[in-house]
């Protein structure tokens, strides 16, 4: 059975990933591709225990340090019980976040160096990656607007200094320079069905003869 293949969704609050991620899953669909949909952190019932001590409370909960600690931990439980085993059955997983994330935010938002972090993902993930990443990119100001009211108490990186975000936001533009092969940055300004048809190309032209007929 033929491996599946690996998308994640990156880019900063407000940037419509969930919604985007939905309508490539119905994508998929249509061309009889079986997908798993899940996100970071998250996805196994402990990770989603980490998610809770990591998106709630206030902004100055923990440490940049043991927030990337505990990223990865959740991270590792994903991706072993239940990444790997889609791929491994030959399923497409479409991700909300991944280890970008982790660079983009504790790395470089937090300071804690890009370098730590990918250090971290040697160990815990090895050569690991997604076979594509999809950067949904938008002004900070737009994407902190657009989660305005959201109240699910998710909002504790949402309650982060202004002057973070412009630096994670740079944070995931560097990482699509230094992975041109896999990362792909879309205009999030765009309207929703437009940021659809960037997806698609990206993925379309990722994954070229998937979609033939």
């Amino acid at each position: 059975m033929p491996k599946g293949f690996f998308i994640s969704l990156e880019g900063g609050e407000g940037a419509g990933k969930s919604t985007q991620i939905k309508r490539l899953s119905q994508r998929l669909d249509i061309y009889g591709y079986k997908n798993t949909c899940t996100r970071e952190p998250g996805g196994t019932p402990g990770a989603e225990l980490i998610r809770d001590l990591l998106v709630r409370g206030d902004a100055s909960r923990w440490t940049p340090k043991t927030e990337a600690l505990l990223m990865f931990a959740a991270r590792q439980e994903h991706v072993e019980k239940v990444i790997k085993p889609a791929l491994e059955k030959g399923e497409w997983v479409i991700c909300d976040r991944f280890a970008d994330s982790s660079v983009a935010y504790q790395g470089i938002g937090h300071g804690l160096g890009a370098k730590k972090v990918t250090d971290l993902h040697d160990w815990v993930l090895g050569d690991f990656q997604p076979d594509l990443t999809l950067i949904l990119d938008l002004p900070v100001s737009v994407g902190l607007g657009r989660t305005r009211g959201h109240d699910l108490g998710e909002n504790r990186f949402e309650g982060m200094e202004t002057s973070f975000h412009e630096r994670m936001r740079e944070g995931f533009l560097s990482i699509a320079k230094e992975a041109p092969d896999r990362c792909v940055v879309i205009d999030a300004t765009q309207s929703l069905d437009d940021v659809e048809r960037s997806i698609w190309e990206a993925v379309t032209n990722k994954f070229t003869g998937s979609f033939d007929g």
